[in-house]
Parts: C-alpha cells; sequence; structure tokens
C-alpha cells in the first residue's frame, strides 16, 4: 500500500483543482496547530509538567504533517501511528497514578484520531489492525487519566463520543484505502495497455521491415551465382529496410524511456512509429522490392480525407500485417491488391493475393506470430471487424470494416 499523508487532501491524491487542495490542507494544518497550542495552554492553565505533553505534541504533529518529500524512508506508517499512539497510551498509565501530568486537550484527541485514518489506509495489511487498535484504543481511554478526580460515571460519558468518532475516521480510512487500491488497479491496468500497444508497435513495424530482409537476403543469395550485376538494387533494398526497422525500434525505445507521464502528453500519432492513409501508398508501392511481386493498390475516391487518426491507423496495420503475412507464407503470389472503400459511414480494407502458400523461408520466421491476434484486438477496440479467410480459388483475403462516421477534430 502506497504511503500517503493524512489531511483530507493531501499532495498524493491527484485533484484538478490543486488551488483548492491546497487551501483545505492549509485549514487543516492550521486547525491542528491552534488545537497542539490549546492543549499547551491548559496544561500551563492547570500548573500541569509541560515536557510530556510538549514531547506527544510533537511526536504526533511530525506523524501527521511531516510531507512525503521530507519523509525518510524508515519512517513507515507502522512507525508513524504506534510511537504516538504509544507514548499516549503511556501518559495515560502514568496520569492515572500522578497529578502533575494529568492532563488533556483536543489537540491530542485530533491527531490520535488523524493517525487512525493513517493505519487504517495505509500500513500494511499484515500491521493495520495492529496499529489501528492501538490507535483506536489510545483515543478511547484518553479519559482514564482523570479516573479517581472525577466521578466514574462522567469519566465515562465521554467514552461514547470518543468510540464513534473512532469508528468514522476508521470507516474513512477504509474508503480512502479503497479509492487507493482502485487507483493502483485503473494505472497498472493503464500502464500494461499502453505497454501492449507499444508491443503492437514494434512488431507490426519491425516484423514488416526483417521480413523484408529476409526475403531479400535469400533472393540476393540466388542473384549472386547467376545475376551478381542486378545484386546492387536488392542490397538497396536490404538496407533501406534494415534503416526503417532500426528507426521504428529507436522510436518505440525512445518512447519507452520517456516514462508514463510524458506518453500522456503525446499528441495521436505523435513519436510513434503509426502509418495513416497518406503513407498507404509508400507502404503498398515499397512491397514487392526489386524482384518480388508488385502490389497495387485501389483507393475509392468516396473514401474521406478527414477520418480519425485511430481509424487510419489501424487501417494501415491491417494492409502492414497482411503484405507480411504475404511474404511470409504466400511468397509465390504474383498478385496482391489492397483495396480502399467507404459506404454507410464504414471504411472498409480489402487486402487480397493469389499465392497457393508456397514460402522458402523457415519455420521461425513464419509461424507463432502475434499479428492477428494484435490486429484483431486494435480493430475490434474501434468497434470494427476483421476476418480473414482463403479465397475460393486459391490465395487469401483479409478484410476490415471501420465505423468511421466520426471525424477528426
Amino acid at each position: 500500500m502506497t504511503d500517503v499523508n493524512l489531511l483530507p487532501a493531501t499532495d498524493d491524491i491527484p485533484t484538478t483543482r490543486p488551488r483548492r487542495q491546497g487551501y483545505l490542507r492549509a485549514t487543516g494544518v492550521t486547525a491542528l496547530v491552534l488545537l497542539a497550542a490549546a492543549d499547551v495552554l491548559i496544561a500551563v492553565a492547570n500548573g500541569k509538567t509541560l515536557w510530556p505533553v510538549l514531547l506527544l505534541l510533537s511526536l504526533g504533529l511530525t506523524a501527521v504533517l511531516l510531507p512525503p518529500a521530507r519523509r525518510p524512508a524508515w519512517l513507515t506508517p507502522q512507525l508513524r501511528t504506534a510511537v504516538p499512539a504509544g507514548v499516549s497510551l503511556a501518559l495515560t498509565a502514568v496520569a492515572a497514578t500522578t497529578e502533575r501530568v494529568r492532563t488533556l486537550g483536543p489537540g491530542e484527541v485530533a491527531f490520535l484520531l488523524c493517525l487512525l485514518l493513517i493505519a487504517v489506509r495505509a500500513c500494511s495489511p499484515r500491521w493495520a489492525l495492529l496499529c489501528a487498535v492501538l490507535t483506536g484504543g489510545a483515543t478511547v481511554v484518553v479519559p482514564l487519566r482523570f479516573h479517581g478526580v472525577i466521578a466514574r460515571e462522567d469519566a465515562l460519558l465521554f467514552a461514547p463520543p470518543l468510540a464513534l468518532l473512532a469508528g468514522v475516521f476508521a470507516g474513512l480510512g477504509g474508503y480512502l484505502r479503497t479509492l487507493d487500491h482502485r487507483r493502483g488497479l485503473a494505472v497498472a491496468e493503464t500502464r500494461r495497455a499502453e505497454r501492449l500497444a507499444m508491443a503492437a508497435d514494434l512488431h507490426d513495424f519491425v516484423a514488416h521491415h526483417v521480413t523484408g530482409i529476409l526475403v531479400q537476403t535469400q533472393m540476393a543469395r540466388m542473384m549472386a551465382a547467376t545475376e551478381p550485376g542486378r545484386l546492387d538494387p536488392v542490397l538497396a533494398g536490404i538496407e533501406q529496410a534494415a534503416t526503417q526497422a532500426l528507426d521504428s525500434m529507436r522510436v518505440t525505445v525512445g518512447l519507452l524511456r520517456s516514462g508514463p507521464q510524458e506518453t500522456a502528453r503525446l499528441e495521436p500519432g505523435e513519436n510513434r512509429p503509426v502509418g495513416d492513409l497518406t503513407t498507404l501508398a509508400d507502404l503498398v508501392d515499397g512491397f514487392g522490392g526489386p524482384a518480388g511481386p508488385k502490389a497495387e493498390l485501389h483507393g475509392d475516391a468516396s473514401v474521406p480525407r478527414n477520418l480519425p487518426h485511430e481509424v487510419q491507423a489501424a487501417a494501415y496495420r491491417v494492409v502492414q500485417e497482411a503484405l507480411t503475412n504475404v511474404r511470409r507464407h504466400a511468397s509465390d503470389a504474383t498478385e496482391v491488391t489492397v483495396a480502399l472503400a467507404h459506404t454507410d459511414g464504414t471504411l472498409h480494407v480489402t487486402v487480397r493475393d493469389n499465392g497457393r502458400g508456397g514460402s522458402p523461408m523457415p519455420y521461425a520466421a513464419r509461424g507463432g506470430g502475434f499479428g492477428i491476434v494484435g490486429l484483431t484486438e486494435r480493430v475490434t477496440a474501434l468497434g470494427g471487424t476483421l476476418h480473414t479467410s482463403p479465397r475460393k480459388d486459391h490465395g487469401w483475403e483479409v478484410v476490415a470494416h471501420f465505423p468511421a462516421m466520426r471525424r477528426a477534430q
């Protein structure tokens, strides 16, 4: 459980109203300090020994008000709550026999209740109950300091209100602990989703380029013995694909190193190795290379230019993964077509090939990938559908449908 400061508006709780948060925190600090000063005045006015009161108030105020940034690592929530509560219990025990330290004020009760909230909210599960019982018990038994001085019935009158206050603060601590837990789960899920998105980015782009490198390398080995004069375009294609793969890895790793706060400030597609419909023509034109099958792009004039960025990026990924799979599983294909259409507010993306499934690639380069799985998750997250199936004669077909009614802002 993440350690937190205590006051109702703390620096550990995100808020959209920082000025109001600062005002509430300052109000709480001022109230605790004034109540502690009242304890000192009460002790002085009644002629009591002052140093036990000052020691207790110093421990309590430090435990409650010390900011997290200045709090040493050894000052755990268990220590913050147990030590002042233990000193309060000790003072109660001594006050029952020694009149010089028999004093009580609102400041001590206030910080004990705050420590009870801290114990329930911030202590580890194995310590939370023990520290809560210790601080709650110290709060409820403080009237016993005056046992024998006032009537027993009068002393017992203070116990129910203090027990009620202790129950309220314990319940508030439990509620805040639940909120902290839910927030932690939400943050973990957000980070996991971001890691999966980055993994998909890395897979889609690097796998596409590396597959092209592998295909062209195999081609270069065959041409080295028969047509060495035509090797230069093939080697140039390998160099370009390797450069693009390294650039994609550099961008993704740079984004991972930037941290979640910098990632959250990025605009859609900013500093991410993603594409859109405007770069789709370059992807299709560069598919075949110097000797591979040429791919053709058929774009319907009805496709809007201002589709949402996430839809364009997903459409680009569908085409990219489909072309990569053609290289992996149907290198004998002679025709590859990519078609875009827009009807009834839906973007249709179709990739077809006429390959028969022949591939000289090693098995490690052909199977066990996560491309289709990742594409399905990406498309369905946008409310679309993805279908992959063999064609009636021979070849393969990938069809994606995206709802595209909403325009980019």
